[in-house]
């Protein structure tokens, strides 16, 4: 495991830290620290215009293979540009999505004709995509999914029917990967298949979910004989449930580190209004805020271990532990927002939804032990695939 940085690294951060100072400015200076997680709703059409702006810099699939139109960078490289993004105020991206796992998935299973149509919009920040996982009987139960699939033909087209739910930003998404059903009688695992399908059909209803927080970054989605081509199937039929579990190992890369540097942004606030406010004289306060810092080290050094092994979407033993382990250092945190904040933190600025970042932290993090996998899987999982304890009894 690296956990330090030579000097042409140190360079390296100095010239992302500068473009990063030099470019969000102007039209782009709102945008410093808002987009985050429980504020992606926030100014969409600039932060979209702000992903071209990376494009034209190269900062798009960075770290992507030369062969996929990305700049090779080192996994050090990749981590510095996450952070100093991060440090600099750099706002919620619109395309991690595509850039952080459509792209490495079809690196790894796509076809040469589905790279060459799908990457280079990726990586131009000209097309947005969305996730089509959960549904209402299948949240963390993927194996439980009812979406269906059927090859028409007569058409040569996938039709569609089913419901996602909790799918961020499917309407601002012109594509959603979808995981279905295409095997008639399968169950489980079985009989799952991996579909690129465009968004913008009369056969697509996406239909907005508001949260505690007033924003409403993600929905439901309807398809009703949505269609896509034969040729935008990943991999073969069947093949779905193997690639979906590689495109959630992607999730656990590089970008973790920019995580977690937004998560020191928000600890700089807490600390900051501490010192303000009198709250960092009391010593239970003082431990805990310590506390919060040595966790977030913790969660730093095991994603560097995470990267230290192959990028190649599989879920090693190390990387069982972080979804756990950030969410629920990231509820800790929110709570510690509110007691430092004390009386004020009860008290809204105007309306219903007119909150400060600490008091949309604190409410989005009710939700960070569930989204993704809720901490009840996230044990079985360490539990059956890390330390090989026997299956949990069904």
């Amino acid at each position: 495991m690296n956990i330090g940085f030579s000097a042409a690294d140190e360079q390296f951060r100095q010239q992302v830290a500068e473009w990063m100072q030099q470019h969000l400015t102007g039209d782009f200076a709102p945008l410093r620290f808002r987009g985050g997680p429980g504020d992606e709703d926030f100014a969409p059409a600039l932060r979209k215009a702000w992903e071209q702006a990376l494009a034209k810099g190269g900062w798009i699939g960075a770290g992507w293979a030369k062969e996929h139109g990305g700049r090779g960078l080192s996994i050090n490289h990749q981590v510095i540009f996450f952070e100093e993004y991060a440090r600099a105020g750099g706002p919620g991206r619109m395309g991690h999505i595509g850039e952080g796992l459509v792209g490495p998935t079809l690196a790894v299973f796509g076809t040469p004709d589905q790279q060459q149509r799908f990457l280079p919009p990726i990586l131009a920040g000209q097309d947005f995509w969305c996730q089509g996982y959960s549904e209402p009987g299948a949240g963390s139960d993927l194996g439980n999914i009812k979406t269906r699939a059927r090859l028409d033909s007569d058409s040569g087209q996938w039709l569609i029917s089913g419901q996602k739910v909790w799918t961020s930003l499917a309407h601002e998404a012109d594509w959603c990967f979808v995981l279905a059903r295409t095997e008639t009688g399968s169950v489980g695992h079985r009989g799952l298949s991996f579909l690129l399908v465009p968004m913008q059909q009369s056969g697509i209803k996406v239909q907005p979910i508001r949260q505690l927080t007033g924003s409403c970054e993600f929905n439901e989605v309807f398809f009703d004989q949505a269609t896509t081509s034969a040729d935008n199937l990943i991999g073969q039929p069947g093949d779905g449930w193997k690639i979906a579990m590689a495109l959630l190992g992607f999730e656990r890369g590089v970008s973790t580190l920019g995580q977690q540097m937004q998560f020191q942004n928000e600890l700089d606030e807490v600390v900051l209004i501490a010192k303000s406010n009198g709250a960092a004289q009391d010593p239970l306060l003082r431990q805990r805020i310590a506390q919060a810092w040595s966790g977030l080290r913790v969660l730093r050094y095991n994603s560097l271990r995470m990267l230290s092994g192959v990028q190649d979407g599989s879920l090693r033993p190390e990387a069982t532990i972080y979804k756990l382990a950030w969410s629920s250092w990231h509820v800790e945190l929110g709570k510690l927002a509110m007691d430092v904040l004390g009386p004020e933190a009860e008290l809204l600025a105007g309306g219903p939804y007119e909150l400060t970042r600490l008091q949309a932290l604190f409410l989005y993090t009710r939700a960070d032990t569930i989204y993704g996998g809720s901490s009840e899987i996230q044990r079985n999982i360490i539990a059956e695939r890390a330390l090989g304890m026997p299956r949990e009894a069904r």
